[in-house]
């Protein structure tokens, strides 16, 4: 424990100076690591291209490739993106990242209830928590997260999730904290990247999301049912080079009878978003891993 607290300190120290770097020098980083990591390593290369593959059948093999170089750029500048958080001021965010329609949720939160906020692994989603200036209730912001098998990588994360007070979840606690929140007359907004692919004991729900059947995690709904929540969609749009715009939309759920309409309409938003601009999703994740048995 000692030596993984030590070896944590260190790397975060490490990362706060290079934090201190400006944009510009950063980004020129990123370039570097971009060109190792897709010339050099060819990072998940097989894995991006058959889900480019198979979420675009329309598209030539030109179009592709220029997603996927797209992809990698996009995935470096995240990386130091994430990292400038440890040492970035408010007025410097606060340029880089629009907010938009945050009105709807002091709106939707003026009768009590809390709120589900889906969002996807699109953009910057370590940016996000930019918009916890934006609102004055709900005064409780959470995030649902998975943590890392690394105590040092996790800890790293962890600082950088930080910068507003949000607090964070262990996925596996989620339900019983958030549940607790509840009881305890406690009004919230919580963040649920709902767009990864759910364990494979959890295979229980299956939608057609580009172009795939695809399982999807149910476990956001279940619990804003539960507790008779707003469900919110918060769509990223990436407008250059450490420039976001972020902004809320109400989600309006399917109107089929099939199970889970929040979830599946945020999953539909989503959907437009990536076929958009689809080089700032995260197509390195093996989304697809698993196949529904018939």
């Amino acid at each position: 424990m000692k030596k993984d607290a030590f070896l944590s300190g260190m790397a975060i120290w490490c990362l706060s100076m290079a934090a201190r770097l400006p944009f510009g020098a950063l980004y020129a980083c990123s370039d570097v690591l971009c060109f190792f990591l897709r010339v050099v390593v060819r990072y998940r290369r097989k894995v991006i291209r058959k889900n480019l593959r198979l979420s675009f059948p329309e598209k030539d093999g030109k179009e592709l490739r220029a997603i996927e170089k797209g992809y990698y750029c996009h995935l470096c500048d995240c990386i130091v993106e994430a990292v400038k958080l440890l040492h970035v001021g408010d007025e410097e965010m606060k340029r880089r990242v629009e907010v938009r329609n945050y009105a709807l949720i002091e709106e939707m939160a003026g009768d009590g209830r809390s709120i589900i906020l889906f969002l996807g692994h699109y953009g910057n989603w370590e940016w996000v928590q930019e918009i916890c200036r934006y609102y004055k209730i709900p005064r409780l912001s959470a995030e649902i997260y998975r943590p890392a098998k690394s105590v040092v990588f996790n800890e790293i994360l962890k600082r950088i999730r930080s910068r507003f007070d949000t607090v964070l979840i262990p996925q596996k606690k989620a339900v019983r904290q958030l549940l607790g929140y509840h009881k305890e007359g406690k009004q919230f907004m919580v963040g649920f990247i709902s767009d990864q692919r759910p364990n494979h004991v959890n295979l229980n729900h299956w939608t057609t999301f580009l172009n795939q059947d695809t399982p999807y995690a149910a476990g956001g709904e279940d619990i804003g049912m539960h507790i008779n929540a707003h469900f919110v969609y918060l769509d990223i749009q990436k407008t250059g080079r450490g420039r976001y715009v972020l902004t809320f939309k109400r989600i309006e759920p399917c109107g089929d009878n099939e199970p889970y309409p929040y979830t599946r309409a945020f999953l539909g938003m989503l959907e437009k978003t990536i076929q958009a601009a689809p080089q700032y999703w995260l197509w390195s994740h093996n989304r697809w891993k698993y196949k529904r048995k018939r």
